[in-house]
């Protein structure tokens, strides 16, 4: 969990190991990322950034459209640049969670069983062989902060790691589809955007349990349920 207290972000988290991957990120990352204040566990004190999120949950954004190019820009510095020497997670492991949590989504009638039948089978393009490359690992757009059309900082880097780079893509623009096509701009190649959209139904499906249990509505427009949902109808 991060949190702002007045000109500095407090992630807190018991399990040192992340706050480990987090420092080791900001210190490889060729893009802007906040200062390191102190280190204190379960506590590590970041300097605010200047400047505002890209965007939020269940929130249009407010940010001009060269921001989202930009962000795009960054991103395609940050997969550029040598990954963190650490294991990533491959397509395997990613499917046997995501066969677990539809499995608890089935169970538990969170969802129509028709939206998460729809969305295993969108996601399923996702899941394929891969470069890994540095990425975030949790590239949503309230970790992104812009001043202007510049972007100052990216917070939040527990995440990263080697990965697939179409998957901070999704993460940029889950819940706010209607900037993919600025953020693809700037990131200036050649992007499969059908495997974005079969991101954002896997991260969705990933994300729902996460969100009731830590009591985040993941129902509010823009939001996970409301992804899912929209996506079933594209594929139905």
């Amino acid at each position: 969990m991060t949190v702002r207290v007045g000109d500095a972000f407090l992630k807190i988290d018991a399990d040192r190991s992340r706050i480990d991957i987090e420092v080791e990120a900001m210190r490889r990352a060729p893009i802007p990322t906040p200062e390191i204040l102190w280190r204190r566990p379960p506590v590590l004190a970041l300097a605010a950034v200047p400047g505002l999120a890209l965007g939020r949950r269940g929130e249009p954004s407010t940010a001009s459209p060269a921001a989202w190019v930009a962000a795009g820009a960054a991103v395609r510095i940050l997969h550029d640049a040598p990954p963190p020497p650490r294991p990533g997670r491959g397509p395997d492991e990613i499917a046997a969670q995501l066969d677990s949590e539809c499995a608890w989504l089935t169970t538990n009638n969170v969802l129509p069983a028709d939206v998460i039948a729809r969305n295993r089978r969108i996601a399923a393009a996702a899941l394929r062989p891969w470069t890994p490359v540095f990425t975030h690992g949790d590239l949503q757009p309230a970790h992104v902060f812009t001043d202007g059309d510049a972007i100052t900082g990216v917070i939040d880097w527990s995440e990263a790691g080697p990965g697939d780079a179409l998957y901070d893509i999704a993460a940029l623009t889950l819940g706010h589809e209607e900037r993919l096509d600025d953020v693809v701009a700037g990131y200036g190649t050649a992007v499969d955007v059908d495997v974005v959209r079969a991101w954002w139904s896997l991260r969705s499906l990933l994300g729902v349990r996460w969100l009731i249990e830590h009591g985040v509505d993941a129902t509010a427009p823009g939001c996970e349920v409301d992804v899912l949902s929209t996506q079933a109808g594209r594929d139905s």
